[in-house]
């Protein structure tokens, strides 16, 4: 099967990190767009040191999300679910348009997500 996907890799001692979605955040670009032509995007995510999450519901239109805490934890309020508090470890696929909330998270949190597709809108409900 033909694709258009190239051979990615990315080390932590390269990283740059920089703002993205949310001000609270810094994201590290895993390069995933790029090889995969736009169809899936990759990052890891950092808290901002002295910064707090400013809970704002709203939801993602996409076709898949995926959600995993490499570090420390971060406090979730999912629409139909209600709060979800993920720790190291804890893994989440947010249903397509699902509507949530950030509530707070702790200093060292670092999240990898992986959003399909590359360009994505977020919509503040």
């Amino acid at each position: 099967m033909e694709h258009s996907f190239k051979f990615n890799v990315s080390h932590a001692k390269d990283a740059n990190w920089d703002g993205g979605l949310r001000a609270f955040f810094e994201y590290r670009d895993l390069g995933l767009k790029e090889a995969t032509a736009g169809r899936a995007v990759a990052h890891v995510i950092r808290a901002v040191p002295g910064s707090h999450a400013q809970p704002q519901l709203h939801h993602h239109e996409v076709e898949l999300q995926l959600v995993y805490i490499l570090k420390g934890w971060a406090k979730f309020h999912y629409e139909g679910v209600g709060e979800v508090m993920l720790t190291a470890g804890s893994f989440v696929q947010q249903p397509p348009g699902i509507k949530h909330i950030e509530i707070d998270h702790s200093d060292d949190v670092e999240i990898l997500e992986i959003v399909l597709p590359a360009d994505f809108k977020t919509v503040n409900d």
